[in-house]
């Protein structure tokens, strides 16, 4: 998908025009772009343009909103459309930041693996860490997820992997951050002790399809994985020949 698309998307978008971007969507599937590759090309970039814009003080917060809320309303209607893989039994619990911004990230992302075939438990943002837990706990998830982190978050997110992995909430579970001060600050996945980092949606689920079970016992505790190769997982297979 060209990056004009893109561009031309950026205003109608950020003035708060709600059926033109639509109306650019609805366009964009009607010439054959897949649901999931307008998730990872268009709108997933277009909200990380609107989050850096809105840090630039180059957009105010009324544009930010309406950014926000119509990307929201757009990733609504992509859902639907997305190809649904087979159920294969592994579950990833999603939380994120407090914010609307955060919380359209982290619906994304739950999208995206629920598309492929997990079994998403999405939460939101505000959740007190001891629910993230006990949650945890009763589910037994492979993955969870930590989407769109504000600086102000870190020692909270810090102080939630710990919680988790001081009570042996899941043994074997990983921990994923993506997103927000993550993806701006190197290095700063691994001071909070999470087992994965991924930029972007599409990546964070290549992660998660290839991590194996976290074997706490035959690693120092709380260090993170050294990151590997990955295969493609089922639907992102073929994307990459046609960006």
């Amino acid at each position: 998908m060209p990056n004009e698309l893109l561009d031309r998307y950026m205003e109608p978008l950020l003035t708060g025009k709600r059926h033109a971007c639509r109306q650019m969507v609805l366009t964009a599937l009607e010439s054959g772009h897949e649901p999931h590759r307008l998730y990872k090309e268009l709108i997933w970039p277009a909200m990380e343009r609107v989050d850096m814009l809105y840090r630039q003080d180059r957009i105010n917060i009324a544009e930010e909103h309406m950014a926000t809320r119509i990307t929201r309303t757009i990733a609504d209607h992509l859902q639907t459309r997305l190809p649904r893989a087979e159920r294969h039994g592994r579950k990833i619990v999603v939380t994120c930041a407090a914010g609307e911004a955060e919380e359209v990230s982290a619906q994304m992302c739950a999208d995206l693996f629920e598309a492929d075939g997990w079994d998403v438990y999405f939460l939101g943002g505000g959740i007190p860490q001891d629910e993230v837990s006990s949650l945890v706990g009763q589910l037994q998830p492979n993955m969870l997820m930590v989407v769109g982190s504000k600086p102000t978050d870190v020692p909270a997110v810090r102080q939630m992997i710990d919680y988790i992995r001081e009570i042996n909430a899941c043994p074997t579970l990983n921990i994923l951050v993506s997103g927000g001060v993550f993806n701006r600050a190197d290095g700063l996945w691994m001071e909070v002790k999470a087992d994965y980092f991924a930029e972007t949606a599409a990546e964070a689920l290549e992660l998660a399809t290839e991590a194996e079970p976290r074997e706490a016992e035959s690693r120092i505790p709380g260090a993170p994985k050294k990151r590997r190769r990955r295969r493609r997982p089922p639907l992102l297979v073929g994307l990459e020949g046609n960006a």
